[in-house]
């Protein structure tokens, strides 16, 4: 048995056992947060909550909080951190999040970390958050970044330095040229990481300070990094 399959077995024998609460998945662009979230939903039956999303989905059905949110962005403003702590106020109502969820882009800010802190302390049955960061080193996200094509045909995604297709430069399944995205460069990749750094550094000291904090390496198979977390969710909430 491989180990990642033994680690997949071993993550779900454990996760059976914890009660998630809520969890904030924490790293930097390309490292897989979103695969990950993924992972642990399927695990623990519980929801990914992104504020990207949220926002989306208020601004689409027309709520009150959307029609705002949509004319300060009409403005071409950035939507304030109070407007966003209220959507997620609301999305923490609905019954699928007793047992716990994932938390993807939030809290952002030590302002929403605050926030957040203080609306569970004040309900009496509710986990605080503890946060997992998924650590994958700088020369190995931009690899991941700067190396990945997709087919504009069938969508497919290569990446020439770990995933390349059969003949450079093309799909494997439709021969079509491969195409790089306009943000997929050395370039844009180091102000995405200089503004990730600056802007999640006072977040991750929040948790730590705390001891809600804890570093898995995210350059591993799928299912060992998932099972990296889940110990590292049960060890925090232990």
């Amino acid at each position: 048995m491989s180990s990642s399959v033994t680690a997949l077995e071993q993550g779900r024998d454990l996760g059976r056992k914890i009660q998630p609460g809520p969890i904030l998945l924490l790293g930097a662009p390309g490292v897989g947060k979103g695969t990950q979230a993924k992972e642990l939903v399927k695990l623990w039956g519980i929801p990914q909550i992104s504020t990207g999303d949220l926002l989306r989905a208020n601004v689409a059905q027309g709520t009150q909080l959307g029609r705002v949110a949509k004319e300060i962005m009409g403005r071409g403003e950035l939507v304030p951190d109070s407007l966003v702590n209220e959507m997620v106020a609301v999305r923490l109502l609905e019954p699928d999040t007793v047992r716990g969820y994932i938390l993807d882009g939030f809290p952002r800010t030590l302002g929403q970390a605050n926030w957040l802190d203080g609306r569970l302390a004040t309900q009496v049955e509710s986990l605080p958050v503890v946060a997992v960061s998924i650590q994958v080193n700088y020369n190995q996200l931009l690899r991941r970044i700067t190396g990945r094509r997709n087919c504009p045909v069938c969508q497919t995604i290569y990446n020439v330095y770990m995933n390349p297709p059969k003949r450079d430069g093309f799909c494997d399944v439709e021969g079509a040229a491969l195409v790089q995205r306009a943000d997929d460069t050395e370039e844009v990749f180091k102000e995405r990481m200089r503004a990730y750094a600056a802007l999640t550094a006072p977040v991750v000291d929040h948790y730590r300070e705390q001891g809600r904090f804890a570093e898995v390496d995210g350059d591993r198979p799928i299912a060992v990094i998932a099972a990296g977390i889940v110990a590292a969710v049960e060890k925090l909430r232990g």
